[in-house]
Order: C-alpha cells, then structure tokens, then sequence
C-alpha cells in the first residue's frame, strides 16, 4: 500500500522500510507464522529492488521474513520470492550477513528452488551456497533442498564448483528420501563421468554413496555397469572409499530402507576388499 501510494509520501522508501522493520523485525522466526494473502500485483519487483538497493542486512531480511512467513494456504509465495532469485545472487559480495539475513536467505533458497534460479546462472547460486555453509539441520524441507542439489550436481559449473561439505550433506539426505528422490530426478551419467574424468575422488565417493541409495541398478534406467567401472576405480584410487561406502550402505539399510544392500554393491566391496 506505501509503495502503490508513494506519490503521497514525502519520504516513502523510508515509510516503507521503517514498515518493514516494525512488521518483522521482532517477529518469531518460525515459519509460516502469519496468516495473510499478498496479491501479487506489479508493484512487487519495484519494492524488491529498493529493498534491496539499502544494502542493509536487517533491512533486505525484514522482506524476505515478510514473504517466507505469510501462510493463507498451503503454499509459501514462492511466486514472490522468486523476484529476488536476482537479487540474492552475489548478495554475499555486497552485504555483510547478519545471522539472521544468513538464515533467511537459506530458507529463501529452499522454498524459490534450482528451477526459480535458472535465469541468473549456476555459477551464482553455487557461490552463494558456498558462502552459507549451510547445515543439514538448517534445510526446513530435506526434499526440496535434496532436489536442488542433485539439480546442481547435473550442471558442469556446480560439479566443479559446490563444496565438497554439500556432497557429504547430500549423503546424509539420500538415507531417509532415497524413494522420494528418485521420484524427482533421473540419474545424470554425466556427473559420474566428470568426477572420475578429473579424478575427484572425494566427491566421487559421496556420489557413489548417494546414487547406491537413490538409483541403484535397474532404477530409473541406471545398469550395474553404468557404476561398476566407477566404482572399481575409485576403489583403487582411494581404498579406504570401501570401508566409508559399506558403513553408509549398512546405516541406510538399517535405519531407513526395507530393502537388503544390493547385491552388485556387496559384490563390487568383496572383490575389492579380495585385492587390496
């Protein structure tokens, strides 16, 4: 209302942010704790950009606790949040992270979505994710951030790029969502050949660790000799990999699948423990 009414106002955008402060500022930082509906009208991206021109942490997480809070149906604005894909791409360089502004932004991302930041790049998200270190504790929805991930990990730039602490946490989120993820994405072939190609074998281990839960043999088109060459290499490469893989598999089995570990796993480990 200030912002579609801002000819009337001397001093609108400090109306406006001053608001914001006093709508959310205080407010509890439990989700969907509002019950409201935001039309989304035209007016939106404007109130974005200056917000976003404060370059004020406090400031640029008033808003973005304003639109991941309201709760008039059973969907998030991810339509709203979406107008600052943009915007919070390379925010790292600009502003300085308060705790709350971190935290923000880490919801943020996971309710906008790999699809809600296409448009600004991998290379972009990638270098935000890295300066969030996020925690697989502070991921509100496993599944969401689970897809966004392995949404990643199909691209060249974030193959290369994302740290390595995500392809640990991607491990951690694979045990209990193994059914729900593969229900989400085909197996990208092309990630398992560039980690081998430029020998990464601690992302590689990961890797295997999560694709033996989420797409073993026979699931969504992967073969045993899609993974069987991979594997045989990075056991070679970095032996204690059998050992790590065997406890994963073993913990995934035990405390989230109904299923046994699959035999090809179990065989690719024994021949390889045989000529260690």
């Amino acid at each position: 209302m200030i912002y579609e009414n801002r000819q009337s106002y001397e001093d609108w955008e400090s109306l406006l942010l001053t608001s914001l402060e006093i709508g959310f500022r205080h407010l509890d930082f439990e989700p969907w704790s509002i019950k409201a509906s935001l039309t989304h009208t035209e007016h939106h991206q404007e109130l974005v950009d200056t917000v976003f021109k404060s370059q004020e942490s406090e400031v640029i997480a008033d808003l973005l606790h304003a639109w991941t809070a309201q709760n008039d149906s059973q969907e998030p604005p991810c339509e709203l949040l979406g107008l600052c894909s943009g915007r919070l791409v390379g925010l790292q360089n600009l502003v300085p992270f308060s705790s709350r502004l971190r935290r923000l932004v880490i919801r943020s991302i996971g309710l906008i979505g790999y699809k809600g930041f296409e448009g600004e790049g991998v290379k972009g998200l990638v270098e935000l994710l890295n300066h969030l270190y996020v925690t697989v504790d502070e991921m509100d929805d496993l599944l969401k951030w689970g897809t966004l991930l392995l949404e990643i990990l199909r691209t060249p730039e974030g193959v290369q790029d994302l740290s390595y602490w995500y392809w640990e946490s991607l491990v951690e989120i694979s045990m209990p969502l193994s059914r729900s993820l593969r229900r989400e994405l085909v197996y990208s072939p092309q990630t398992t050949t560039f980690l081998s190609e430029a020998q990464e074998w601690s992302k590689l281990e990961c890797w295997m660790g999560t694709v033996w839960m989420v797409w073993p043999p026979g699931a969504r088109g992967t073969t045993e000799e899609d993974l069987e060459y991979s594997m045989e290499l990075l056991f070679r490469q970095r032996p204690r990999a059998i050992q790590q893989l065997e406890q994963w598999m073993e913990r995934w089995r035990r405390e989230y699948s109904w299923n046994n570990v699959p035999e090809a796993f179990q065989r690719l480990c024994r021949e390889a423990h045989e000529t260690a």
